[in-house]
Protein backbone atom coordinates (compact mmCIF):
# COMPACT_ATOMS: atom_id res chain seq x y z
CA UNK A 1 0.00 0.00 0.00
CA UNK A 2 1.32 3.50 -0.87
CA UNK A 3 2.21 5.78 2.05
CA UNK A 4 0.30 9.09 2.58
CA UNK A 5 1.12 12.47 4.07
CA UNK A 6 -1.27 15.17 5.26
CA UNK A 7 -2.19 18.48 3.63
CA UNK A 8 -3.23 21.44 5.80
CA UNK A 9 -6.64 20.65 7.28
CA UNK A 10 -5.84 16.99 7.72
CA UNK A 11 -6.60 15.97 4.13
CA UNK A 12 -4.40 13.00 3.20
CA UNK A 13 -1.98 13.64 0.34
CA UNK A 14 -0.96 10.54 -1.60
CA UNK A 15 2.71 9.97 -2.17
CA UNK A 16 4.28 8.20 -5.16
CA UNK A 17 3.62 4.46 -5.20
CA UNK A 18 6.42 2.19 -4.11
CA UNK A 19 8.43 0.94 -7.09
CA UNK A 20 7.74 -2.59 -8.21
CA UNK A 21 10.38 -5.08 -9.26
CA UNK A 22 10.80 -5.40 -13.03
CA UNK A 23 9.06 -8.37 -14.58
CA UNK A 24 11.58 -10.90 -15.88
CA UNK A 25 11.41 -11.62 -19.59
CA UNK A 26 10.05 -15.09 -20.41
CA UNK A 27 12.81 -17.58 -21.19
CA UNK A 28 13.79 -19.17 -24.45
CA UNK A 29 12.72 -22.82 -24.26
CA UNK A 30 14.90 -25.33 -26.11
CA UNK A 31 13.52 -28.79 -26.85
CA UNK A 32 15.55 -31.73 -28.08
CA UNK A 33 18.35 -34.15 -27.52
CA UNK A 34 21.56 -34.42 -25.57
CA UNK A 35 24.25 -36.56 -27.22
CA UNK A 36 27.50 -37.86 -25.78
CA UNK A 37 30.13 -36.79 -28.35
CA UNK A 38 33.08 -39.19 -28.25
CA UNK A 39 36.33 -37.99 -29.86
CA UNK A 40 39.26 -40.26 -30.60
CA UNK A 41 42.42 -39.57 -28.58
CA UNK A 42 45.72 -41.46 -28.28
CA UNK A 43 45.25 -44.66 -26.29
CA UNK A 44 46.52 -44.77 -22.72
CA UNK A 45 49.98 -46.16 -22.07
CA UNK A 46 52.26 -43.28 -23.03
CA UNK A 47 52.97 -44.66 -26.47
CA UNK A 48 53.92 -48.18 -25.33
CA UNK A 49 52.89 -50.94 -27.70
CA UNK A 50 49.47 -52.18 -26.52
CA UNK A 51 48.79 -55.87 -26.16
CA UNK A 52 45.89 -55.41 -28.62
CA UNK A 53 44.89 -52.62 -31.03
CA UNK A 54 42.95 -49.91 -29.23
CA UNK A 55 41.74 -46.33 -29.43
CA UNK A 56 41.05 -43.85 -26.68
CA UNK A 57 37.84 -41.82 -26.46
CA UNK A 58 37.23 -38.44 -24.83
CA UNK A 59 33.51 -38.00 -24.20
CA UNK A 60 32.07 -34.47 -24.18
CA UNK A 61 28.44 -33.38 -23.75
CA UNK A 62 26.79 -32.41 -27.04
CA UNK A 63 23.63 -32.70 -29.12
CA UNK A 64 22.35 -29.85 -31.28
CA UNK A 65 19.52 -28.55 -29.08
CA UNK A 66 21.53 -28.97 -25.87
CA UNK A 67 24.43 -27.04 -27.45
CA UNK A 68 22.06 -24.20 -28.36
CA UNK A 69 20.64 -24.11 -24.83
CA UNK A 70 24.17 -23.89 -23.39
CA UNK A 71 25.11 -21.08 -25.78
CA UNK A 72 21.99 -19.09 -24.88
CA UNK A 73 22.44 -19.47 -21.13
CA UNK A 74 26.15 -18.64 -21.21
CA UNK A 75 25.35 -15.43 -23.10
CA UNK A 76 22.90 -14.42 -20.36
CA UNK A 77 19.52 -15.33 -21.84
CA UNK A 78 17.13 -17.11 -19.43
CA UNK A 79 16.96 -20.61 -20.93
CA UNK A 80 14.89 -23.66 -20.07
CA UNK A 81 15.80 -27.05 -21.55
CA UNK A 82 13.19 -29.68 -22.34
CA UNK A 83 15.03 -32.95 -22.75
CA UNK A 84 14.67 -36.58 -21.77
CA UNK A 85 17.84 -37.12 -19.73
CA UNK A 86 18.89 -40.67 -19.00
CA UNK A 87 19.79 -41.87 -15.52
CA UNK A 88 23.02 -43.35 -16.91
CA UNK A 89 26.54 -41.93 -16.61
CA UNK A 90 26.13 -39.78 -19.72
CA UNK A 91 22.82 -38.40 -18.46
CA UNK A 92 24.57 -37.29 -15.28
CA UNK A 93 27.25 -35.63 -17.44
CA UNK A 94 24.55 -33.75 -19.41
CA UNK A 95 22.82 -32.51 -16.26
CA UNK A 96 26.08 -31.26 -14.76
CA UNK A 97 27.08 -29.51 -18.00
CA UNK A 98 23.73 -27.82 -18.58
CA UNK A 99 23.30 -26.73 -14.97
CA UNK A 100 26.85 -25.36 -14.77
CA UNK A 101 26.10 -23.25 -17.87
CA UNK A 102 23.01 -21.72 -16.21
CA UNK A 103 20.32 -23.72 -18.02
CA UNK A 104 17.06 -24.33 -16.14
CA UNK A 105 16.45 -28.10 -15.98
CA UNK A 106 13.27 -27.94 -13.92
CA UNK A 107 11.14 -29.26 -16.80
CA UNK A 108 13.54 -31.96 -18.02
CA UNK A 109 12.29 -35.56 -17.90
CA UNK A 110 14.28 -38.24 -16.08
CA UNK A 111 14.31 -41.14 -18.53
CA UNK A 112 14.93 -44.85 -18.01
CA UNK A 113 16.33 -45.38 -21.52
CA UNK A 114 20.08 -45.00 -22.25
CA UNK A 115 21.73 -41.86 -23.62
CA UNK A 116 22.56 -41.34 -27.28
CA UNK A 117 26.24 -41.69 -28.23
CA UNK A 118 27.97 -40.20 -31.28
CA UNK A 119 31.58 -41.02 -32.21
CA UNK A 120 33.16 -38.09 -34.04
CA UNK A 121 35.94 -38.48 -36.61
CA UNK A 122 37.49 -35.02 -37.11
CA UNK A 123 39.51 -34.39 -40.29
CA UNK A 124 42.50 -32.08 -40.75
CA UNK A 125 40.22 -29.10 -41.52
CA UNK A 126 38.27 -29.58 -38.29
CA UNK A 127 35.15 -31.02 -39.93
CA UNK A 128 33.49 -33.87 -38.05
CA UNK A 129 31.75 -36.96 -39.36
CA UNK A 130 29.71 -39.00 -36.92
CA UNK A 131 28.67 -42.57 -36.33
CA UNK A 132 25.63 -42.76 -34.05
CA UNK A 133 24.50 -45.24 -31.43
CA UNK A 134 20.92 -44.12 -31.11
CA UNK A 135 18.45 -47.00 -31.25
CA UNK A 136 15.96 -47.00 -28.39
CA UNK A 137 17.67 -44.14 -26.59
CA UNK A 138 16.02 -41.62 -24.30
CA UNK A 139 15.91 -38.62 -26.63
CA UNK A 140 13.27 -39.87 -29.08
CA UNK A 141 10.63 -41.25 -26.70
CA UNK A 142 8.54 -38.10 -26.12
CA UNK A 143 4.82 -38.48 -25.53
CA UNK A 144 2.14 -35.81 -25.85
CA UNK A 145 1.58 -35.95 -22.10
CA UNK A 146 5.26 -35.46 -21.25
CA UNK A 147 5.52 -32.53 -23.64
CA UNK A 148 2.34 -30.86 -22.40
CA UNK A 149 3.65 -30.96 -18.84
CA UNK A 150 7.21 -29.91 -19.74
CA UNK A 151 6.19 -26.99 -21.96
CA UNK A 152 3.45 -25.56 -19.75
CA UNK A 153 5.45 -22.59 -18.45
CA UNK A 154 5.96 -19.14 -20.01
CA UNK A 155 8.18 -18.84 -23.08
CA UNK A 156 9.28 -16.04 -25.38
CA UNK A 157 10.44 -18.59 -27.94
CA UNK A 158 10.39 -22.35 -28.36
CA UNK A 159 13.36 -23.66 -30.33
CA UNK A 160 13.71 -27.24 -31.50
CA UNK A 161 14.98 -29.35 -34.35
CA UNK A 162 17.60 -31.94 -35.13
CA UNK A 163 16.86 -35.60 -34.52
CA UNK A 164 14.25 -35.19 -31.78
CA UNK A 165 11.98 -33.52 -34.34
CA UNK A 166 12.24 -36.29 -36.93
CA UNK A 167 12.96 -39.62 -35.22
CA UNK A 168 10.08 -41.87 -34.14
CA UNK A 169 8.21 -42.29 -31.94
CA UNK A 170 8.49 -38.80 -30.45
CA UNK A 171 9.04 -36.64 -33.54
CA UNK A 172 5.37 -36.27 -34.42
CA UNK A 173 4.54 -35.37 -30.80
CA UNK A 174 7.11 -32.55 -31.01
CA UNK A 175 5.45 -31.32 -34.23
CA UNK A 176 2.08 -31.24 -32.49
CA UNK A 177 3.58 -29.25 -29.62
CA UNK A 178 4.86 -26.57 -32.02
CA UNK A 179 1.35 -26.10 -33.39
CA UNK A 180 0.04 -25.62 -29.85
CA UNK A 181 2.67 -23.13 -28.65
CA UNK A 182 2.45 -20.80 -31.65
CA UNK A 183 -0.33 -18.88 -29.93
CA UNK A 184 1.99 -17.72 -27.15
CA UNK A 185 5.61 -17.91 -28.37
CA UNK A 186 7.89 -17.44 -31.36
CA UNK A 187 8.79 -20.82 -32.88
CA UNK A 188 12.33 -21.55 -34.11
CA UNK A 189 13.36 -24.72 -35.98
CA UNK A 190 16.79 -26.05 -37.01
CA UNK A 191 16.39 -29.21 -39.16
CA UNK A 192 20.08 -30.23 -38.71
CA UNK A 193 19.89 -33.03 -41.28
CA UNK A 194 21.63 -36.27 -40.23
CA UNK A 195 21.52 -38.53 -43.31
CA UNK A 196 23.30 -41.40 -41.53
CA UNK A 197 20.33 -41.79 -39.19
CA UNK A 198 17.33 -40.50 -41.15
CA UNK A 199 16.90 -40.47 -44.93
CA UNK A 200 16.89 -36.89 -46.31
CA UNK A 201 13.62 -37.72 -48.07
CA UNK A 202 11.96 -37.89 -44.64
CA UNK A 203 13.14 -34.36 -43.87
CA UNK A 204 11.98 -33.13 -47.27
CA UNK A 205 8.51 -34.58 -46.73
CA UNK A 206 8.14 -32.88 -43.35
CA UNK A 207 9.81 -29.59 -44.23
CA UNK A 208 6.60 -27.80 -45.34
CA UNK A 209 4.98 -28.64 -41.97
CA UNK A 210 7.98 -27.32 -40.06
CA UNK A 211 7.97 -24.08 -42.06
CA UNK A 212 4.23 -23.65 -41.45
CA UNK A 213 4.87 -23.93 -37.69
CA UNK A 214 8.12 -21.92 -37.58
CA UNK A 215 8.71 -18.19 -37.48
CA UNK A 216 12.49 -18.79 -37.72
CA UNK A 217 14.12 -21.52 -39.79
CA UNK A 218 17.89 -21.84 -39.37
CA UNK A 219 19.77 -24.29 -41.55
CA UNK A 220 23.29 -24.84 -42.83
CA UNK A 221 24.40 -24.91 -46.45
CA UNK A 222 24.86 -28.68 -46.03
CA UNK A 223 21.25 -28.96 -44.82
CA UNK A 224 20.15 -26.94 -47.83
CA UNK A 225 21.90 -29.38 -50.17
CA UNK A 226 19.89 -32.25 -48.67
CA UNK A 227 16.56 -30.43 -48.45
CA UNK A 228 16.51 -28.44 -51.70
CA UNK A 229 19.24 -29.93 -53.91
CA UNK A 230 20.65 -27.50 -56.46
CA UNK A 231 18.90 -24.41 -55.08
CA UNK A 232 20.88 -21.29 -54.23
CA UNK A 233 20.23 -19.52 -50.95
CA UNK A 234 17.89 -16.85 -52.37
CA UNK A 235 15.85 -19.37 -54.36
CA UNK A 236 15.68 -21.70 -51.34
CA UNK A 237 14.59 -18.87 -49.06
CA UNK A 238 11.76 -18.07 -51.45
CA UNK A 239 10.58 -21.68 -51.34
CA UNK A 240 10.76 -21.80 -47.54
CA UNK A 241 8.90 -18.49 -47.22
CA UNK A 242 6.25 -19.98 -49.46
CA UNK A 243 5.78 -22.81 -46.95
CA UNK A 244 5.30 -20.28 -44.13
CA UNK A 245 8.66 -19.44 -42.47
CA UNK A 246 8.97 -15.67 -41.92
CA UNK A 247 12.74 -15.62 -41.26
CA UNK A 248 15.11 -17.97 -43.08
CA UNK A 249 18.76 -18.01 -41.99
CA UNK A 250 21.40 -20.07 -43.81
CA UNK A 251 24.85 -20.44 -42.26
CA UNK A 252 27.61 -20.73 -44.86
CA UNK A 253 30.66 -21.77 -42.84
CA UNK A 254 33.65 -19.54 -43.53
CA UNK A 255 31.49 -17.47 -45.91
CA UNK A 256 29.32 -16.18 -43.05
CA UNK A 257 25.54 -16.23 -43.03
CA UNK A 258 22.58 -15.21 -45.19
CA UNK A 259 19.13 -14.18 -43.96
CA UNK A 260 15.84 -13.48 -45.68
CA UNK A 261 12.97 -11.88 -43.74
CA UNK A 262 9.55 -11.79 -45.34
CA UNK A 263 7.21 -8.91 -44.59
CA UNK A 264 9.35 -7.01 -42.09
CA UNK A 265 7.21 -4.16 -40.74
CA UNK A 266 5.32 -4.00 -44.02
CA UNK A 267 8.57 -3.35 -45.90
CA UNK A 268 8.47 -6.53 -47.98
CA UNK A 269 11.41 -8.92 -48.11
CA UNK A 270 14.73 -8.01 -46.46
CA UNK A 271 17.90 -9.85 -47.49
CA UNK A 272 21.13 -9.63 -45.51
CA UNK A 273 24.59 -11.22 -45.50
CA UNK A 274 27.18 -11.05 -42.73
CA UNK A 275 30.79 -12.29 -42.87
CA UNK A 276 32.32 -14.86 -40.56
CA UNK A 277 35.01 -13.45 -38.26
CA UNK A 278 38.52 -14.72 -39.08
CA UNK A 279 39.12 -17.78 -36.92
CA UNK A 280 41.85 -20.34 -36.31
CA UNK A 281 39.60 -23.40 -36.49
CA UNK A 282 40.19 -26.26 -34.06
CA UNK A 283 37.00 -28.03 -35.11
CA UNK A 284 33.51 -27.07 -36.26
CA UNK A 285 31.62 -29.26 -33.77
CA UNK A 286 28.59 -27.35 -32.50
CA UNK A 287 29.27 -24.24 -34.58
CA UNK A 288 25.81 -24.11 -36.15
CA UNK A 289 24.15 -24.71 -32.78
CA UNK A 290 26.23 -21.90 -31.26
CA UNK A 291 25.23 -19.59 -34.13
CA UNK A 292 21.57 -20.27 -33.36
CA UNK A 293 22.20 -19.54 -29.69
CA UNK A 294 23.80 -16.20 -30.53
CA UNK A 295 21.03 -15.31 -32.99
CA UNK A 296 18.22 -16.05 -30.52
CA UNK A 297 20.08 -14.36 -27.65
CA UNK A 298 20.38 -11.14 -29.64
CA UNK A 299 16.73 -11.24 -30.75
CA UNK A 300 15.62 -11.92 -27.17
CA UNK A 301 17.75 -9.04 -25.85
CA UNK A 302 16.16 -6.72 -28.42
CA UNK A 303 12.64 -7.73 -27.38
CA UNK A 304 11.94 -9.21 -30.82
CA UNK A 305 10.72 -12.62 -29.60
CA UNK A 306 7.30 -13.55 -28.26
CA UNK A 307 5.17 -13.36 -31.40
CA UNK A 308 5.33 -13.49 -35.17
CA UNK A 309 8.40 -11.19 -35.63
CA UNK A 310 6.13 -8.41 -36.93
CA UNK A 311 8.29 -5.66 -35.46
CA UNK A 312 11.67 -7.12 -36.44
CA UNK A 313 13.78 -4.52 -38.28
CA UNK A 314 16.70 -5.00 -40.64
CA UNK A 315 19.04 -3.37 -38.12
CA UNK A 316 18.07 -5.69 -35.26
CA UNK A 317 18.33 -8.71 -37.56
CA UNK A 318 21.76 -7.69 -38.83
CA UNK A 319 23.04 -7.38 -35.24
CA UNK A 320 21.57 -10.79 -34.42
CA UNK A 321 23.34 -12.36 -37.41
CA UNK A 322 26.63 -10.74 -36.39
CA UNK A 323 26.21 -12.05 -32.85
CA UNK A 324 25.50 -15.55 -34.15
CA UNK A 325 28.56 -15.45 -36.39
CA UNK A 326 30.79 -14.27 -33.53
CA UNK A 327 29.56 -16.98 -31.15
CA UNK A 328 30.03 -19.64 -33.84
CA UNK A 329 33.57 -18.43 -34.55
CA UNK A 330 34.49 -18.56 -30.86
CA UNK A 331 33.13 -22.12 -30.70
CA UNK A 332 35.22 -23.18 -33.70
CA UNK A 333 38.34 -21.91 -31.94
CA UNK A 334 38.08 -24.53 -29.17
CA UNK A 335 37.67 -28.29 -29.07
CA UNK A 336 34.13 -29.65 -29.15
CA UNK A 337 30.81 -27.86 -28.62
CA UNK A 338 32.00 -25.38 -25.98
CA UNK A 339 30.36 -21.99 -26.71
CA UNK A 340 31.72 -18.86 -25.01
CA UNK A 341 30.34 -16.92 -22.08
CA UNK A 342 29.11 -13.35 -22.48
CA UNK A 343 32.17 -11.63 -20.95
CA UNK A 344 34.34 -13.11 -23.73
CA UNK A 345 32.17 -11.77 -26.55
CA UNK A 346 32.52 -8.00 -26.13
CA UNK A 347 30.36 -5.81 -28.32
CA UNK A 348 28.78 -8.69 -30.23
CA UNK A 349 26.43 -9.62 -27.39
CA UNK A 350 23.93 -6.83 -26.73
CA UNK A 351 22.02 -6.92 -23.47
Amino acid sequence: MAATSSRPGGVPEPTAPEPTAPVAAPPVVVLGECVADAFTVPPPGGGAQPSAPSIGLEVLPGGGPANTAVALARLGTPTRFLGRLSRDVFGRLFREHLAASGVDLGAAVEAAEPSTLAVADVDAAGRAEYSFHAEGTADWQWTDGELAAAASGPAACVHTGSLALVRPPGGEAVERLLERVRGRATVSVDPNVRPLLVEPAVYRERLPRWCAAADILRLSDDDLGHLLPGAGVEEAAGVLHGHGAALVVVTLGAAGAYASLEGAGGAGRVRLRVPAPPTAVVDTVGAGDAFTGGLLHSLHSAGALGGRLDGLTAGVLEQALATGAAVAAATCAVRGANPPRAHRMGRHTPG
